[in-house]
């Protein structure tokens, strides 16, 4: 069973406690009182007792500032990425949907542009980048009409493969991890599947792919959302009701290793292509 998910402004208001329980934690651990603080950044002390009570929201040079005085200036670029994202990390599928399925695929293409190292990991379903149409439109048509949006899900597939074009540019490199459970689970009918799968023979054979297929039988390290990590600047995960967004550097490197060790699970090459060759078969 999947947990919902907490409210958007519960999200907000766990990140902002987060940035100011930080901040107290630094100012502890350093031996310093809120007016020693006040004193080495030159503040009012009620500057202070607002940013360490969640009160007000810091800004990057506070943040700085503040490390700085506790002697903790490594600690800065975390606390700052939770801070830039308080007010946006988690954002709603239902508002993101409510004018239709092709401007969110549509959404997604200046991150894309500007990546130019990609890591993928799917857990049920075949990646948006390696998805063919019929794929794609039977899978968001199920989507939008679980999420009562407007019926554009044609115009939605055609976007999302008109994403996949960067596949085939220079400079890039995409690493996708997927479970086998991916190949198995049927969407769209068993010809639109069959298609699906025989169009990832292709796909992987791309210079700038790498097409990874952790078996059923490997050992689980633990259940996981579908999530990418974009170069090492952020990271998505994507959860039944939203799209979390993840930018402090300590955990970005966090879906870095997970992504690490769930490509050593994986089968490649040859062997990744019979295991996708067995789900063919297995279609009947």
């Amino acid at each position: 069973m999947i947990e919902p998910s907490p409210a958007p402004s519960a999200r907000v208001a766990e990140a902002r406690e987060r940035v100011a329980g930080c901040l107290r934690e630094l100012r502890l651990d350093a031996g310093l009182t809120g007016q020693d603080l006040a004193a080495r950044t030159g503040w009012h002390g009620s500057k202070v007792s607002r940013m360490q009570g969640g009160v007000s929201q810091p800004s990057d040079d506070d943040i700085r500032a503040w490390c700085l005085a506790c002697d903790a200036e490594d600690q800065a670029a975390d606390i700052i990425a939770v801070a830039r994202t308080a007010s946006s990390m988690y954002s709603e599928w239902r508002r993101q949907q409510r004018t239709g399925l092709r401007r969110l695929q549509e959404a997604r293409v200046p991150l894309y542009e500007r990546t130019t190292t990609m890591r993928v990991y799917s857990s049920s379903v075949i990646p948006g980048l390696l998805q063919t149409h019929g794929y794609a439109k039977a899978l968001l048509t199920t989507i939008g009409r679980f999420s009562s949006t407007p019926d554009d899900f044609e115009a939605a597939a055609n976007a999302r493969v008109a994403r996949a074009e960067i596949l085939r540019r220079a400079g890039r490199r995409f690493d996708f991890v997927i479970e086998e459970a991916a190949l198995r689970r049927v969407v769209g009918g068993v010809e639109t599947m069959a298609d699906q799968l025989g169009s990832l023979f292709a796909l992987a054979s791309l210079p700038a792919v790498s097409l990874g297929v952790i078996p059923a039988r490997a050992p689980a390290l633990w259940p996981m959302e579908t999530f990418t990590v974009y170069d090492e600047e952020s990271a998505s995960v994507e959860l039944l009701t939203a799209r979390l967004t993840i930018t402090a550097p300590s955990e970005v490197e966090q879906y870095l290793d997970v992504h690490r060790q769930m490509s050593e699970s994986a089968l490649v090459g040859p062997a990744a292509y019979r295991t996708i060759a067995d789900a063919i078969a297995a279609l009947g």
